[in-house]
């Protein structure tokens, strides 16, 4: 797998390029630079969100007001998953073995999600984004996301292809699941580094899950909880990514553009406001993202103008949407990426 200190390092192989300007305006403006305390405030908030969630469990006991907290740990969930992403881009510590620590303690340990496999999977995203043959967010496993995918569909995908627009979020009830099960897989993986810590963090995780739910509720109510919880947190999770690439240009081999075009022009920023950044833990601004993911997540918006104006200066097109749009669009391009399925019957 791809180590860990790729992810934050596509910046390097564009020196001297359109990119390197702007690089220089956006450092000069100390966008850069480290925000320990938004990260101390972030750490602490989260960890006593997802305390108190569970501490309101083991007070509740045998209640159906239980589905509420199985909803509301699935939120805390997924924003812990955000907090891990900002880990595996080093945008918390300059450390890669504190990064590596503290990811372990969040995804492993706290929702159950191998930090290393997601690390080499997003690392390949970020360094092709919306390749078709380079990006994993893109491969057609089960939606198809371009013409020539859906020419080449088979099996599962062929079938889900034909109506994956409305598929799409019934789907996301199954990423929380698919999410543990891949983690797992890895596991089995010789190139996944640091496997025995992984293993032991994961296994520990399920297992204070399980027990804690199966002896607090019974059994019909606690599969209920389980249930609930990891639907809303796959939709949830799955929501908070679908909005910056999906509907967006997909690239192939015979595509040649440098790092900038191919970043900008693969992603779409969200607007929305103080509500939609903390909803989508910053992600709403992709393509500042996407240029600089070492970028502490705050700084982002600070960004936004700076990268906007130089790409009006260079006259390359900058995708800004609302929420619901960016849904739409992406649901849209879905939609029409399965016509010729459903055409052929």
């Amino acid at each position: 797998m791809t180590d860990t200190s790729t992810i934050d390092a596509p910046e390097r192989a564009a020196r001297g390029s359109d990119f390197a300007r702007l690089s220089r305006r956006v450092a000069d403006a100390g966008l850069l630079d480290r925000r320990p305390g938004y990260y101390a405030l972030r750490i602490t908030l989260v960890v006593a969100l997802l305390a108190g969630g569970w501490g309101a469990f083991l007070a509740l006991g045998d209640s159906w007001a239980q589905l509420l907290v199985a909803a509301y740990l699935a939120v805390v969930f997924a924003q812990v998953a955000l907090l891990a992403h900002d880990l595996a881009h080093r945008q918390v510590f300059r450390s890669r073995r504190y990064a590596q620590a503290a990811g372990w303690l969040a995804g492993n340990l706290g929702i159950g999600m191998s930090y290393g496999w997601w690390m080499d999977k997003h690392t390949r995203h970020h360094a092709n984004p919306n390749h078709e043959d380079h990006d994993p967010d893109v491969s057609p496993d089960i939606l198809i996301w371009s013409h020539r995918q859906a020419a080449a569909s088979r099996g599962v995908a062929r079938i889900v292809g034909r109506w994956q627009a409305y598929l799409f979020f019934p789907l996301l009830t199954l990423e929380g699941l698919n999410l543990h099960v891949s983690s797992f897989r890895a596991l089995r993986r010789p190139q996944l580094k640091h496997r025995a810590v992984e293993a032991v963090l994961l296994v520990a995780h399920v297992a204070a899950y399980l027990a804690t739910v199966f002896a607090v509720l019974p059994l019909g109510k606690a599969l209920l909880f389980v249930a609930v919880h990891q639907a809303i947190f796959g939709v949830y999770l799955g929501c908070t990514f679908a909005p910056n690439h999906k509907g967006m240009p997909t690239l192939t081999a015979e595509d040649r553009l440098d790092f900038l075009r191919r970043q900008v022009l693969t992603s779409r920023d969200v607007r929305g406001g103080l509500v939609v950044d903390v909803a989508l833990g910053g992600l709403n601004y992709q393509i500042e993202h996407h240029l600089f993911p070492s970028m502490p997540t705050p700084n982002l918006r600070h960004a936004q103008p700076l990268v906007r104006a130089y790409c009006a200066e260079l006259g390359i097109p900058y995708h800004e949407t609302g929420l619901i749009d960016s849904y739409a669009q992406a649901l849209r391009h879905m939609h029409a990426i399965g016509a010729p399925i459903r055409a052929r019957g």
